[in-house]
């Protein structure tokens, strides 16, 4: 089996060899781009470029802007050592081409190892920029998925294409949550996108978060923070692009995006750098469209393809859901999960605020008896909030309102309920909510 997977990925890769490549020449240099004259015939917006310098190894890079007879290229890495009139070549276009034998490895943006083993390139190559299925091909929602957690079995289920974000501050547990995520949700394959992220931070990650049962069935993508912007926004390309070639053998994916912010913030660089003008709060105008055309690669896919069930994580600044990242996914997917740091303050995790949390699948995801159990539970939660100033000051006085005095006695199991990890299946969940309820004379 290897044998032939070694084979057919060689076979690929020796038809995408080119005996014959045009060559450009470095015309101007300075901190942030490079010009490059003598391939604008042969040259298209997104093309691969290699720059041979005088002084190191080569230096790869993307066409990013066109103008006139000189084409305007970011580089993968700082332009040190590069002169006037190096020589330039066109590579093509970015791409990546995922294999099965994927499964259980940590790779770049460009589809090479970062753990240390050969790597098993695909019979075909994919462009990173790929159309989502037609929308009046694609299927209705799936089944209900268990996430491993009893607060998404039951108040914010998910089910099978359904796309959410997740909106939280630094240190709130969001990487920890998208963990719990991987580890237990159902799915045939998780693919996660590391944008941006530290180095230690995916060492991290991947040995005492992910786990080596949870690797085990993911792909992990990841471009660290000090890597170019070039390599972190390609990052969820590469990402999707991988989690695209398991959806479309008929498998059911997860894909978890760390974090959207740091794409966007990536893209800014790129585009400022080829000349658009920074409008939206300081991003430009084809990051809303960046964000949604990734968003809406994911989803259910047609009848003869799998799904793809993704959470996009949003770094979110002094909870400020209203700003332009947040305000753009929050239009554009099926859900939103939102981390309080006042929750996580409190020891409570996930500190997820039901409150100000939404899962769009609902009502349908769940039977019309769980429904009104999901009713009555946020309705109580919303009396106690209304009321936990004067709770906790000691100024309400039990029995002044017959309602907040279940709120009271209901929220301390219900906080309880909200961190459990839940290894069984989400009606076993809903079976335990419903309990808890009837102990309150709510069911």
């Amino acid at each position: 089996m290897i044998d032939a997977l070694l084979l057919d990925g060689l076979t690929a890769h020796i038809a995408d060899l080119r005996t014959v490549r045009a060559v450009g020449r470095v015309s101007r240099a300075d901190s942030t781009a490079l010009h490059v004259t003598g391939l604008t015939n042969d040259a298209s917006i997104g093309d691969g470029l290699k720059v041979y310098r005088k002084r190191g190894a080569p230096l790869t890079g993307e066409v990013v802007q066109i103008i006139g007879s000189s084409l305007v290229m970011l580089t993968d890495a700082p332009p040190e050592g590069v002169s006037l009139n190096d020589r330039v070549t066109l590579m093509s276009a970015a791409a990546i081409a995922p294999s099965n034998e994927w499964l259980g490895r940590i790779i770049d943006p460009a589809g090479k190892p970062l753990d240390g083993k050969p790597l098993l390139r695909g019979a075909i190559a994919r462009r990173l920029l790929c159309p989502p299925p037609k929308a009046a091909d694609r299927r209705p929602f799936g089944e209900r998925l268990n996430t491993g957690l009893a607060v998404t079995n039951t108040m914010l289920p998910l089910v099978k294409g359904q796309r959410v974000g997740l909106f939280a501050g630094s240190g709130v547990g969001k990487s920890s949550l998208l963990g719990q995520f991987a580890r237990g949700m159902s799915a045939d394959v998780v693919v996660i996108a590391m944008i941006g992220e530290r180095g230690r931070e995916l060492r991290h990650f991947v040995d005492e978060v992910l786990g080596a049962e949870g690797l085990a069935r993911a792909v992990v993508v990841a471009a660290t923070s000090d890597q170019s912007p070039l390599m972190r926004r390609r990052c969820a390309w590469s990402a999707m692009a991988v989690a695209e070639h398991f959806r479309d053998a008929g498998q059911s994916v997860l894909f978890l995006a760390d974090s959207i912010t740091r794409f966007a913030e990536a893209h800014r660089e790129i585009a400022i750098a080829a000349g658009e003008a920074p409008v939206l709060r300081g991003y430009p105008p084809s990051t809303t469209h960046l964000i949604t055309s990734l968003c809406e690669r994911a989803g259910p896919g047609t009848t003869t393809q799998g799904d793809i069930t993704a959470v996009f994580s949003v770094l979110v600044a002094g909870s400020d859901m209203d700003e332009p990242i947040a305000d753009i996914l929050r239009g554009v997917l099926d859900g939103h999960i939102v981390l309080d740091r006042r929750i996580a303050e409190r020891g409570r995790f996930p500190a997820i605020d039901l409150l100000r949390s939404v899962s769009r699948s609902l009502p349908k995801a769940a039977s019309e008896h769980e429904n009104a159990l999901l009713s009555v539970t946020r309705k109580m939660l919303g009396l106690y909030d209304e009321n936990a100033m004067m709770i906790r000051a000691g100024l309400y006085t039990h029995g002044n309102d017959p309602e907040v005095d279940k709120a009271i006695i209901l929220y301390p199991e219900i906080e309880e309920f909200l961190a459990k990890v839940e290894p069984g299946d989400s009606q076993r969940s809903f079976n335990q909510l419903e309990l808890i309820l009837r102990r309150a004379g709510l069911s």
